[in-house]
């Protein structure tokens, strides 16, 4: 299940738990886009939680959005990745090289202070 909340004006959290199906990767991809509207210099939090590989379909689904979600990505700022894979979270900081103006690190679990604070550090 992959849920996208806006807790605050220009701050978006993923919660991300299990396996992602083609269902809920186009609904979480809807949400996404509907509630990154109007963010400038945004900051997302994004959890992972006994992460399992997506299926198959959930990846051509992504690839199908790819080109609309490549326009929202400038909206934001920073991204921090909590999870407890230690290779999700080297991912998403080389990810980060290939999209410019977007800063990504990576957190553990218990670092969720830790990574809110970095966050904030892109809003001053």
């Amino acid at each position: 299940m992959l849920t996208v909340t806006r807790p605050r004006p220009h701050h978006l959290e993923l919660q991300l738990t299990g396996r992602l199906t083609p269902e809920t990767m186009a609904q979480a991809l809807d949400d996404f886009v509907a509630l990154a509207e109007g963010i400038e210099h945004g900051t997302m939090l994004y959890t992972l939680t006994d992460f399992e590989l997506p299926e198959l379909g959930a990846f051509a689904v992504e690839l199908r959005r790819l080109p609309q979600l490549l326009r929202l990505i400038p909206r934001f700022d920073r991204c921090a990745v909590l999870c407890d894979a230690r290779w999700v979270r080297t991912i998403a900081e080389v990810e980060a090289w290939f999209i410019p103006g977007l800063e990504m690190k990576g957190f553990e679990p218990g670092e969720r202070a830790a990574a809110e604070a970095w966050l904030a550090g892109a809003m001053s």
